[in-house]
Formats: C-alpha cells, sequence, structure tokens
C-alpha cells in the first residue's frame, strides 16, 4: 500500500495471500475410478514401459524391410495377429497380417500399412503383393516410447483430471494417494436474506450467494460446512465464528465486509482473532476481509488439520463480487492449501470489439463474452449487482487500473472455465 493509494493491488493481495497458505498434511489413498478432482499427495512412477511392447500403429503387414526392396514385392502370408494375440516368429521372405495395436513378431522390423497392399488368394494359400519400400521401424511404436517404467508420470501437487486419471490406469495404478478434502466452512449475514422458497417479505432479497459459494467450494471438492443465514449482530457473528473454527480449515462468509454499523465481520474476527487485510484496488469487490480465527482450547484436533486457528476469508455481499472475489483470491488460496503449485488461471490475449472509455483507478474485471468473429463485446451493465453478465459471458476482461479500451485494442481475457474449477 502507499500513501496515496491506500489499498492493495490485486496482485498484492494474492501474493500476500499464497505465501500466507500453509497446505493441509492429511493423507489418504482411493481407488484411481475415485480420484477424480482430488490433488496428488505423492509422486506417482510407472509401473511398465507405455507401450509395454513393440506394436504396430496401423492396420498391415509386418515385414522384413530387406525382403521389400523392389517396387513390388509378392510373397506368403504366414499367419494373422489382431491385438492383443501374440504371433509367431516371422520367417525370412513372408508377411504377417497385422492390426493395430497388435505386437510386432519377431524377426519382422517394419510394417506396410493395408492401402499399399494387395492380398489375393491362389493354389498356394494366401499371399500379398507389397507395393511400398519400407524402412525399418515404420509404422512401429517401440516399447516404452511413451513412458518408460519407472518415470515419474504425474508429480505430486497435480490436480487430477479425466486425462490424469487414464494415464494412471494406463500403466496399471488401481489406487492413488491424495491429499484429504479441504474443509470450508460457509455462512451469510443480513437480515434482509431469504431462502427461496420462503416467502419474500418487503426489504428482502433471495440469497444467491449460497448457491454460488457451495457450488465453486464443490467443484473444488471441498467437504462444506453450511451455517446459513446469521443475523446481523455483533455477538451471533462471533459465536458461529467460534463453531466454524472448531472442526473446518477454512471460513468464508459473504456480506458484512464493509464499515457500516450493521457490517459486523471486522470486529467479529478481530475479536476472535486476527485480521489480515481489508481493502483491495478491485473492481468488483473492494471489500475483501482475510484473517484468522482461533479454535478454542483444549479440543483435540484432527492429525490432518492445522491447529490453532482457521483460516477467514470475508467476501462481499453483492453477487458480483462475491463471485469474483473468490474467483481471484479464494480460488488460488484453496489450490494452494490442497497443495497444488500452479494456481494461476490461465490468460488470453483477445481482441475487444467494444470501448470503455473511463478508466477507473482499481483494477477492473469487465464481464464479456467471444463473439462469432472471435473478438470480445461487452456486457453492457457492469454493476455488481447484476449476476445475468455472469451467466451471459464467457469470462473476465482484466483491465489494469487507470486504464481505457478502444475498439480493437487486445485485451487480457480470463475464461470462466479456469477461474471456476
Amino acid at each position: 500500500m502507499n500513501k496515496t493509494n491506500p489499498m492493495l493491488s490485486v496482485q498484492q493481495a494474492l501474493d500476500f495471500l499464497l505465501a500466507a497458505a500453509r497446505p493441509v498434511t492429511g493423507t489418504e489413498v482411493i481407488p484411481t475410478l475415485a480420484a477424480n478432482g482430488r490433488v496428488l499427495a505423492a509422486d506417482q512412477s510407472s509401473l511398465l514401459n507405455v507401450p509395454p511392447m513393440d506394436n504396430t500403429s496401423m492396420d498391415g503387414y509386418a515385414v522384413r524391410a530387406a525382403d521389400c526392396a523392389l517396387p513390388a514385392v509378392t510373397m506368403p502370408v504366414s499367419q494373422r495377429i489382431p491385438a492383443g494375440h501374440v504371433g509367431q516368429a516371422l520367417q525370412p521372405g513372408t508377411a504377417a497380417r497385422i492390426f493395430t495395436g497388435a505386437m510386432i513378431p519377431a524377426g519382422a522390423d517394419a510394417v506396410v500399412m493395408q492401402e499399399m497392399c494387395e492380398f489375393h488368394k491362389d493354389e498356394a494359400g494366401d499371399r500379398v503383393t507389397i507395393r511400398h519400400a519400407p524402412q525399418s521401424g515404420e509404422w512401429i511404436r517401440r516399447a516404452g516410447e511413451d513412458i518408460r517404467a519407472g518415470s515419474v508420470i504425474l508429480p505430486a501437487g497435480t490436480r487430477l483430471r479425466a486425462q490424469e486419471l487414464g494415464l494412471a490406469a494406463s500403466v496399471g495404478l488401481a489406487s492413488l494417494p491424495v491429499v484429504r478434502r479441504l474443509r470450508a466452512a460457509v455462512f451469510f449475514t443480513g437480515d434482509e436474506l431469504a431462502m427461496p422458497g420462503e416467502e419474500l417479505k418487503p426489504g428482502a432479497i433471495y440469497n444467491s450467494n449460497r448457491f454460488t459459494l457451495r457450488a465453486l467450494l464443490e467443484n473444488l471438492g471441498c467437504e462444506i460446512a453450511d451455517y446459513g443465514i446469521v443475523p446481523d449482530t455483533l455477538d451471533a457473528t462471533r459465536d458461529t465464528l467460534r463453531r466454524a473454527a472448531q472442526d473446518n480449515d477454512l471460513i468464508i462468509t459473504s456480506g458484512g465486509v464493509s464499515v457500516g454499523e450493521e457490517d459486523h465481520i471486522k470486529p467479529a474476527v478481530e475479536a476472535e482473532g486476527r485480521l489480515n487485510m481489508w481493502q483491495i484496488a478491485v473492481k468488483p469487490g473492494k471489500p475483501l476481509a482475510f484473517g484468522e480465527v482461533n479454535r478454542q482450547q483444549g479440543k483435540d484436533e484432527d492429525a490432518g488439520k492445522d491447529k490453532g486457528a482457521a483460516w477467514f476469508l470475508g467476501l462481499p455481499g453483492n453477487p458480483v463480487s462475491s463471485l469474483v472475489t473468490f474467483m481471484l483470491f479464494v480460488r488460488p488460496f484453496i489450490l494452494r492449501l490442497q497443495g497444488v503449485d500452479k494456481v494461476a488461471p490461465q490468460a488470453c490475449v483477445m481482441r475487444a470489439d467494444f470501448e470503455w472509455p473511463k478508466a477507473d483507478r482499481r483494477n477492473e474485471f469487465l464481464r464479456a463474452r467471444i463473439n462469432d468473429s472471435g473478438g470480445l463485446d461487452l456486457f453492457p451493465n457492469q454493476s455488481s449487482g447484476v449476476l445475468t453478465s455472469t451467466v451471459w459471458g464467457d469470462g473476465l476482461v482484466d483491465n489494469p487500473a487507470g486504464t481505457t479500451i478502444a475498439r480493437g485494442d487486445s485485451v487480457r481475457f480470463l475464461p470462466f472455465h479456469s477461474l471456476l474449477y
């Protein structure tokens, strides 16, 4: 922070969060089939070579390259080798019909694709005319060409997606050690909040943030303790913080982080622990609280849980502000707690097909959609309460503080798919 701008920049706040994060230590071993979305707790090495043997990458005929030096050679077909079967040693001057994935028979050193061969029968039996002079090794995948036995295929800290699970299975890993699920508590402050299905009294609004934040935490594989809507009093807020801290690694709240008389998060966290951060130069989402809530003494702690305090992150109450601050700050913080090293979302540079003539002193994150010409259109209403902008859009334009945007400018774009998981 500086004297002219008492707010932290987005990068300063993120650096502060990630430096403070202490990865949880508990682990468990689970079936590979059940490991989607989990984080690896230890390096995983291959149990075998992939492919495990020399095999063909084409349907065709296995031959000795030296037997096919002429433009056209006719030879007997000595055998047929489908995938999953082991052929006999190939005799000189013969060919073996072979299918993709099948093991190369001993004696063969090339495969000629079937399009360059002509199969026929005569009184001597099955024969093939080879109309191509192959090089030794042609269309052969060598054993260990993809993976060598004993090599690390998935390092610790990897978030397991479909492709990682397929890779683990391909080398025979039936189970995987993973970081235990992060335990996250949520609650929401505001006497104006009501749940869908309840009567909406005058001045009340439905609590959309409860549904948004729970889904975001589920995307990140967290175990969720939901304490619901908490009355707008200091005592109720402090009591909920104390209960949530006992059994959870992280507490996330929505609302009550401004400086109004009915905003009790800041004094409650300061009374129950400590508050590290308060204002960030981000739009939407300037009020963001980060700190710790002390656990009550005398309660046994789980072996996998950090003792002493639960992390605290207080998000603003406006729906878009809450979503954007989660994506920018909470998501990478949770990933780091899970042991993930690379937590930055993937960004791309795209063309702005809009104008943004008024610069802001804060780093703006504008809801935008990819159009059919490969550029970005801007949602017309960028208010922090307009949740329809996040459904309409494909992601956020990261617009630095003090920056205007002219039509045709190149801008940094953060797709939602890289911010929500």
